[in-house]
């Protein structure tokens, strides 16, 4: 595995990376925050749903007492664009394990009125302070061998306008559901992947907000094209990751009246479930 390896060599370090500098945000006041949403997390021209939730999440654990997500709910209002930005939060109640807040990020318009482009509520807590006991009938997902699996470097030609994302995240596709890139979606609408990011950082609690909402869309396999806009995003961060690659499925049962919803589960090293969302996006028929 090449690729892994070279990663390995060359990793950065968790609060000194491509994606911590993209999450940074400085504080104007109390519960403000100014932020400049980088061009590099875009898909075509939109910032990245699963990057723009990870830089409220930051501006969330600076906010409340407690510092890692245990769920957050996101409601896209507009798309957001590269650029400058403001994050408002709120705290809304803080007890002994959890903290709740709320936080919303604007952007300016033409005419130079602020605009909402998504708003949040979530829980904070401390991880390491759950209890090690887990019951699950989860089971990780399975996958190739990594170097077995596909990425977009491994196609004749990158996805036109999604570059940007691409060159910062290490995705390796499982084969079974790249029908789509071929010409022969499977129709089963699910998605799979091996799961980093390109610098080699492991992920910790708030990189598992963008996981969630990396992999390309599962109508793809459903054998539609185009983007599809996130309406409503909840995810559940359930254990601080172990080092090393992600395991990530994404798996679509019903697609009705333009909307479709995407479930997905992200696995660590040690065979931990670490993160579980649900999304409600909008499906561009036609």
């Amino acid at each position: 595995m090449p690729e892994a390896a070279s990663a390995q060599a060359t990793r950065a370090a968790i609060g000194d990376s491509e994606f911590d500098r993209d999450t940074a945000l400085v504080q104007r006041a109390p519960g403000v925050y100014d932020i400049d949403l980088s061009a590099g997390w875009t898909i075509i021209n939109a910032v990245n749903g699963g990057y723009l939730l990870a830089v409220l999440g930051r501006a969330l654990a600076d906010a409340l007492p407690h510092a890692d997500p245990f769920t957050i709910s996101a409601h896209y209002l507009t798309a957001s664009q590269p650029g400058p930005a403001v994050v408002r939060t709120d705290v809304v109640r803080t007890g002994r394990t959890l903290s709740t807040g709320q936080a919303s990020l604007f952007q300016y318009d033409e005419q130079g009125r602020e605009v909402e482009r998504i708003r949040v509520l979530a829980s904070y807590g401390d991880l390491d302070a759950l209890p090690d006991d887990v019951r699950t009938t989860a089971a990780p997902p399975e996958l190739p061998p990594m170097d077995e699996c596909f990425g977009p470097q491994d196609g004749p030609a990158p996805v036109t306008g999604s570059s940007a994302i691409a060159d910062r995240l290490m995705i390796k596709l499982d084969p079974a559901t790249l029908g789509w890139a071929v010409g022969a979606p499977s129709g089963k609408g699910e998605m799979r992947a091996w799961f980093g990011l390109a610098d080699g950082r492991d992920a910790d609690p708030l990189s598992l907000l963008l996981a969630v909402d990396a992999l390309p869309p599962t109508a793809f396999e459903l054998g539609l094209k185009g983007w599809v806009p996130t309406v409503e995003l909840t995810v559940h961060v359930r254990a601080r990751p172990a080092p090393g690659p992600l395991r990530v499925s994404i798996t679509t049962r019903n697609l009705a009246g333009g909307f479709l919803e995407e479930d997905a589960e992200v696995w660590d090293t040690n065979d931990r479930l670490v993160a579980q969302s649900r999304q409600l996006a909008r499906v561009r028929l036609g």
